[in-house]
């Protein structure tokens, strides 16, 4: 009788168990998207950050001297911006895995790997970019505004780096 009884609830509780089994690895792939979106985001609000102190410093040595302030910065501040949108289109294009619960499940490990290796590689290319861009807005301070399509080529070739990413994990989300 005992033993029927505990059949019977193994019996009853395994399709529930599966369901939540389904449901962790739908939840890590899922979480690769969306952290590739956020760990982007970081890195670009951090690379505007450090290049847009710099800008500030800039503008405040540009007042002091009487000189006018410069709009260049502006596009030196602005460029690690790009890096979150190259992980929204990845992110966008891992969403569609998850209409198909079969692939989302079965790839999940692979979903959660494209989502933390976009979201790494496209913030520490934004927060690099940054950097160059504040060495760049100091430099170009000094030099009374000379320089400016090295400092663009220097900081295009970090923003490659980011585009190769975007595109080689684009690749390698599966079809759904």
């Amino acid at each position: 009788m005992m033993q029927d009884v505990v059949v019977t609830y193994v019996a009853n509780s395994l399709p529930v168990l599966l369901a939540a089994a389904d449901t962790i690895w739908r939840f890590l792939g899922e979480s690769g998207s969306v952290m590739s979106l956020g760990m982007a985001g970081l890195g670009s609000a951090v690379g505007i950050g450090i290049a847009g102190q710099a800008a500030a410093g800039a503008w405040a040595k540009e007042a002091r001297a009487g000189r006018n302030l410069s709009f260049t910065y502006i596009i030196l501040v602005g460029m690690p911006i790009s890096q979150t949108l190259y992980a929204m289109i990845v992110m966008v294009n891992m969403r569609g895995v998850f209409d198909n619960l079969e692939v989302a499940i079965a790839d999940s490990g692979l979903l959660m790997g494209v989502g933390m290796a976009t979201g790494l590689a496209e913030m520490l290319s934004a927060w690099m970019q940054g950097m160059i861009g504040a060495a760049g807005i100091r430099a170009l301070s000094d030099s009374e505004g000379k320089g400016l399509a090295f400092i663009i080529i220097a900081m295009g070739i970090v923003e490659t780096v980011g585009i190769f990413a975007m595109v080689f994990l684009l690749g390698m989300i599966p079809s759904a």
